[in-house]
């Protein structure tokens, strides 16, 4: 049945791409759809606020098709744990792009039912990981981390199938766009050869138009890229944020956290912390996420080889200068935002050394990431046992001589430092709550203390770390 609304304001500026970078394909529908959470806030900021209930819940769990709407499956590739592969959208469709003040945000149903590219999947969700994707992502929204968004998850009474049985869950995510460095590597190998110059053109027309004007656009593009994917990645390491799974199809050109799966934010400091279970190797630990950046952005580079220079060793030349730098600016905003953290705005001689002693200090002696950090301007943290070492000690003495003279240190330190994050435990026992009791009470007060990370944690449950998280494993969802 279709929705005569055009309340929506939708585009579909992707579709005019070549047909090899998508599929039409329309939801499935669910049964017994259920609207269980509505962002309010953001849905007030994509002017969706007027819509009805019923509208809501039939329109995006995919029973209803918006009458404007020319619903699509995006193709890409992608390396995957280093191996290429072609993919594209197995669970996820593309309703449309929402025009709001002439900025286009893609509002997508991920759990929506089977697409040409599901590959024997069902193309659903399972509600608990379409409400931790809520979560999640909300949370790193509230941390003021470039990210995707969630509109909506919607409930069922579908059964779905995966180790046991679940009940399927459909999330309305919004993003800039969903455009990966996968969908120019699919773009760059296809026998298309419009393709990728189509998919470069509209690339920069919707999100980049300033370097189009500029003497190699392609080469700009690439630069640009690079330093919000910098700036990003240094924002997941400032907060213990562990993505799980980042893969060429899971790196946004537009530079947003997106394809919440195994992700989790770390507990206790150690640069080599993995809970993806399936990251066997640790290519995605904490920190290798700085290398693994600079190796995904590195397959950016060579789909764009062709339209930066027709000579290929030229092109390459161009694009390694900017690898050769990339090591340099990463530490570069990795200092400068990890000072921050200290309330050190301008670097002097000796910062980063008493930077990297209070870090080594955090890894040996297995302290919080996120409470040794708010510990800094929280007296009650502070006075926790593990702050008591005489090493630390030493430390915070000589750091309290470093910031004596900065005025607003505490305000400056809790505005970068959070007091919580979404801890592990506390939101598998939120989500766990939903699904098990129909509970939302701690899932909501979970949520919006997430949205509200900065301000002074007035749940204390929030703040602690589990006692032991070392068998702690997260999962795709699929």
């Amino acid at each position: 049945m279709e929705n005569n609304s055009s309340k929506w304001s939708l585009r579909h500026n992707y579709s005019q791409l070549p047909k090899e970078l998508y599929s039409e394909t329309k939801p499935s529908p669910l049964d017994n759809p259920e609207l269980l959470l509505w962002n309010k806030k953001l849905a007030k900021e994509l002017q969706l606020d007027h819509l009805n209930k019923q509208d809501i819940k039939e329109i995006l769990s995919g029973n209803q098709i918006i009458s404007n709407s020319k619903p699509i499956a995006q193709a890409y590739g992608g390396h995957q744990f280093g191996h290429f592969n072609i993919l594209g959208d197995g669970r996820a469709i593309l309703l449309g792009e929402l025009d709001v003040k002439n900025k286009l945000f893609d509002l997508q149903l991920k759990g929506a039912g089977p697409t040409k590219y599901s590959r024997r999947g069902d193309g659903r969700a399972t509600l608990y990981s379409m409400l931790r994707e809520y979560l999640i992502s909300e949370a790193m929204h509230g941390l003021g981390i470039a990210s995707s968004r969630s509109l909506a998850v919607i409930g069922s009474s579908t059964d779905i199938y995966r180790e046991n049985i679940h009940k399927a869950g459909v999330l309305t995510r919004i993003a800039s766009s969903h455009i990966r460095v996968g969908t120019f590597e699919l773009a760059a190998r296809i026998e298309n050869a419009k393709a990728l110059k189509d998919l470069f053109d509209y690339t920069v027309k919707r999100h980049y138009p300033e370097v189009a004007k500029l003497e190699n656009p392609a080469l700009e593009l690439l630069k640009a890229v690079i330093e919000k994917q910098i700036n990003l990645v240094v924002q997941w390491l400032s907060v213990g944020f562990i993505h799980g799974v980042m893969n060429t199809d899971n790196t946004s050109i537009a530079a947003e956290t997106f394809d919440y799966g195994p992700c989790a934010f770390m507990n206790v400091y150690d640069p080599k912390t993995v809970y993806s279970s399936i990251d066997h190797q640790g290519r995605y630990a904490y920190m290798n996420q700085r290398h693994i950046i600079k190796w995904n952005l590195m397959r950016f580079a060579e789909t764009l080889l062709s339209l930066i220079h027709e000579n290929i060793n030229i092109a390459i030349d161009c694009c390694q200068v900017l690898f050769d730098e990339f090591d340099e600016k990463f530490n570069q905003h990795y200092n400068k935002v990890f000072l921050k953290k200290l309330g050190i705005d301008e670097q002097q001689s000796g910062d980063i050394e008493l930077l990297n002693e209070l870090i080594d200090w955090m890894q040996n002696q297995k302290a919080d990431f996120t409470n040794t950090f708010r510990a800094l301007s929280d007296k009650k943290l502070l006075a926790d046992h593990i702050y008591k070492d005489d090493s630390f000690l030493n430390w915070h003495k000589k750091w309290k001589f470093r910031t004596k003279d900065i005025s607003n240190l505490e305000y400056a330190l809790n505005q970068i430092n959070p007091s919580i994050i979404a801890r592990n435990h506390i939101v598998e026992e939120a989500l766990e709550d939903v699904v098990e009791n129909n509970n939302f009470k701690l899932f909501k007060n979970l949520l919006g203390a997430l949205e509200r990370p900065f301000d002074k944690c007035s749940n204390e449950k929030f703040q602690l770390p589990p006692e032991d998280e070392s068998e702690y494993k997260t999962f795709c969802g699929t």
